[in-house]
């Protein structure tokens, strides 16, 4: 069963687990189930997703009941109305806070602008031997994307190069391994933990949050995070 966040009349939005597709895709490959079809079963309706996370990106994803409100979302969304928080283990120690803007390659070979910001929330140290470093760096930062491009946030850490800590396409494939090998996780660790936007018929300001998965905080514990606020 997957967990419902929020359902009114109009809008209905869950929080994805990692692992599944929203949809078919030509980009994303095949898939036994898919978001859409589980929560069409779920609830016994149809529903229409406005925006999309990456299969192994968790968290916060919003759907509509009807085409007509799927039309104002998409408008919200396309307008940079909706602000979309997460949070992301990466490689390294990161800037206290910075803003990305650096343009990125869309699936059409279309260069489109690409804007992130991020700050810093926690940093840690561990005795985990990395090629020549005989500890290993990471830190937590909380991501807000400006744009919504294909892959933004793992393009955009992998650039100032700080990959996030799982991703295989757009990471670091040594340290993922090292992580396999050592501790047995191969979980790519980047959370959809809130969605603010306001409401298509009522007006009214909406702020969704989504709790981190079990083996996220396993990371994140291994790496002595404080995940008490997105678990």
């Amino acid at each position: 069963m997957l967990e419902i966040l929020h359902r009114d009349e109009h809008l209905i939005a869950i929080n994805k687990p990692s692992g599944l597709l929203v949809h078919k895709s030509f980009y994303s490959g095949e898939a036994d189930t898919y978001a859409i079809q589980e929560l069409r079963k779920q609830i016994g309706q149809k529903v229409f997703p406005i925006h999309r996370l990456d299969r192994k990106t968790s968290g916060v994803l919003l759907f509509t009941l009807d085409k007509e409100t799927l039309k104002t979302m998409s408008e919200q969304f396309a307008s940079r109305e909706v602000e979309k928080k997460y949070i992301a283990i990466l490689r390294g120690w990161t800037k206290d806070e910075e803003t990305i803007d650096y343009d990125l390659v869309n699936e059409n070979e279309i260069k489109q602008n690409a804007i992130t910001y991020y700050h810093r929330l926690q940093t840690s140290e561990i005795d985990l031997p990395f090629l020549k470093h005989q500890t290993s760096r990471y830190c937590l930062v909380e991501a807000i994307p400006e744009t919504g491009r294909f892959h933004q946030l793992r393009k955009h850490f992998k650039h100032i190069l700080h990959p996030i800590l799982g991703c295989r396409k757009h990471g670091c494939n040594k340290q993922n391994k090292l992580w396999l090998q050592t501790f047995g996780i191969n979980k790519m660790t980047l959370h959809a933990h809130q969605l603010v936007f306001k409401h298509p018929v009522s007006n009214e300001k909406i702020t969704l949050h989504a709790t981190i998965d079990a083996e996220f905080k396993r990371v994140g514990d291994l790496l002595g995070f404080d995940l008490s606020l997105y678990s």
